[in-house]
């Protein structure tokens, strides 16, 4: 086989041409012979029937082998991640044979026998991650390192504090976090417990395509180990003394597990942190990776929390807590008599600056450091500064965030939240659940609420109104269309309001905090008025996303809902502008 991911990838078609098609036909069985999983080669050989029989199923069939032949599924920054099926561009098992293969060659590569590299492997309840997982710590065993597999199902924030735990020198999630039902992933850490960044990603890329054939990958029938709950019970030993001792305990929490992996943990950790049990959403508290009563697992969708905050309002709760499926991510929501149904979700940043209050109130030692991704609001600059401790702004992504030397705490607008980087060097749903019903407590004691807190820092440093959409593709291409056509005719207004500042992120620019930010897909608008939009592929699904942020001055607690009012109509004429730039 030659050329990344062998002979079997680049051979596509549109059926535009005989020698086209057959050369794909070929490939699909090429790959058909190359595949250890009945399930996918079955599904492969039913395409090449169809694309053989004539007409227009034929060509739909052959439309569908050229997707999934139209390269290898890339192993990045965020690993892999992508739909289940048969075929280089899908997660199946023959992908991640593949990828284990390579991970254990790069790692081998830098450990001098007799030294064995040891690598933890966790995984959620999504279809086919028993079955990634077993392989990949079977190619690991074969291939002479020493794999560790948790014992069942649970968090990504188990897997990564178990890394640095265990002294392992690497972990493997198998999760695709809050990607639509149909998808899968695998997530890479390095042995400090974070997210592998360039050039590693590239490195261990480098050794995934030098992998010939998936037959040819050995792979163990045994041999490795399977951790016992110990692990567990150290994850949630760390993770309740984030909280303080004595602090209020008295407040009445939904928790939704989102059909993911989340619910039994996150109710451990409250009732061993003195907390009441978080009341369930019985109808999403146990994994089934159907995701029946959601149409995407993911707590930001309109529809996701419904059940939830049902439950929140008959019993009269104080506030309602969501997990990703990984449960990695943590959304809140909060009574609110201004809205439809008495209850709101708090936007990403919105919990981004009520964890920062908390944890500062709380006290920040000498040389931590708050910081947060570009795309965040730039409310937790303001709140730094007013207590003096440094700022850093980050590229989008965990991996980044959790390198920050001196690190705090961290968060992205997408529910991420890093509260306790001592325990785990990630984003992770459960510690920031913990401290969000910390101060719920607390506020609660005090006849006060989070929407409180959120006005005293909307009255300190202005109105941070923020707002994000996505436009989803069918083809990749169009993304990089839209975005040469954006950098070819940058606006120069937007909603009759001047852009003043246009950066390309792929220059290498300084951040927030002076730092020079390394390249990356994206670009970043400023208009006069200090409005700010950022236009960046998704990594890790097929959309463009673009995210707002106005600053509005407030002049005292009386000008409070007009300045939102002000904030809110800037964003929403920003939004309409900015939806038309970047049509597909």
């Amino acid at each position: 086989m030659s050329g990344e991911g062998g002979s079997y990838v680049g051979r596509h078609g549109d059926g535009a041409s005989e020698v086209v098609t057959d050369d794909l036909l070929a490939a699909a069985r090429e790959w058909i012979d190359d595949d250890p999983d009945p399930q996918t080669r079955g599904e492969l050989h039913q395409l090449v029937d169809l694309s053989e029989r004539g007409g227009p199923v034929a060509a739909a069939a052959r439309a569908e082998i050229a997707d999934r032949f139209s390269g290898m599924l890339e192993f990045g920054t965020a690993g892999l991640r992508g739909t289940i099926g048969a075929g280089p561009r899908r997660m199946n098992r023959a992908v991640v044979i593949r990828a284990a293969a390579g991970l254990a060659a790069w790692l081998l590569a830098r450990h001098d026998a007799p030294d064995t590299p040891t690598v933890v492997v966790g995984l959620d309840a999504r279809r086919r991650s028993d079955d990634f997982a077993r392989d990949t710590a079977a190619v690991l065993t074969a291939a002479g390192c020493r794999a560790i597999v948790l014992p069942r199902p649970l968090p990504t924030p188990v897997l990564a504090f178990a890394i640095r735990h265990l002294g392992a020198d690497a972990g493997v999630m198998v999760t695709a976090s809050h990607n639509p039902k149909d998808d899968n992933g695998y997530k890479v850490y390095l042995g400090d417990g974070s997210q592998i960044v360039p050039p590693v990603d590239v490195e261990i890329a480098g050794r995934i395509a030098a992998v010939a054939r998936v037959a040819d990958v050995p792979r163990a029938d045994d041999g490795w180990e399977v951790a016992g709950d110990d692990v567990l019970d150290a994850y949630l030993e760390r993770a309740v003394a984030v909280t303080e001792f004595g602090a209020p305990r008295e407040v009445t929490v939904v928790h939704t597990a989102l059909h993911g992996v989340g619910g039994e943990t996150v109710r451990r950790a409250f009732v061993e942190a003195g907390f009441p049990e978080p009341v369930a959403v019985t109808e999403q508290a146990q994994p089934d990776p159907a995701f029946p009563t959601v149409a995407f697992p993911n707590p930001e969708e309109d529809g996701a929390l419904d059940l939830a905050l049902a439950r929140a309002r008959e019993i009269g709760a104080d506030l309602v807590v969501a997990s990703d499926p990984d449960a990695d991510r943590c959304a809140a929501a909060v009574p609110d008599a201004r809205v439809e149904g008495g209850w709101r979700l708090l936007r990403g940043d919105e919990l981004g600056a009520l964890l920062a209050s908390h944890l500062i109130v709380r006290g920040v030692p000498d040389g931590g450091v708050l910081a947060c991704s570009i795309v965040s609001s730039r409310l937790l600059a303001s709140m730094a500064a007013q207590v003096g401790v440094r700022h850093v702004e980050t590229l989008t992504g965990f991996k980044w965030i959790a390198r920050v030397e001196g690190l705090h705490y961290g968060y992205e607008e997408a529910l991420g939240y890093c509260v306790a980087p001592e325990v785990v060097r990630d984003k992770d749903g459960i510690t920031a659940a913990l401290l969000v019903a910390e101060l719920a407590a607390i506020l609660k004691s005090q006849g006060r609420s989070l929407l409180d807190v959120l006005d005293d820092l909307a009255q300190q440093h202005g109105v941070h109104a923020t707002d994000a959409f996505s436009v989803r593709v069918d083809d990749l291409a169009l993304i990089a269309t839209v975005m040469d056509r954006l950098r070819a005719t940058p606006p120069t207004e937007l909603a009759g309001t001047a852009v003043t500042r246009v950066d390309d992120l792929r220059d290498p620019r300084p951040g927030a905090d002076g730092a020079v930010l390394p390249p990356t897909e994206g670009l970043r608008w400023f208009l006069e008025d200090g409005t700010r939009v950022i236009v960046r592929p998704s990594g890790t699904e097929p959309k463009l996303k673009v995210y707002l942020e106005a600053i509005e001055p407030v002049v005292g607690r009386e000008d409070l809902a007009a300045a939102r009012g002000r904030a809110d109509d800037r964003l929403r004429r920003v939004r309409s502008a900015t939806a038309a730039l970047t049509r597909v």
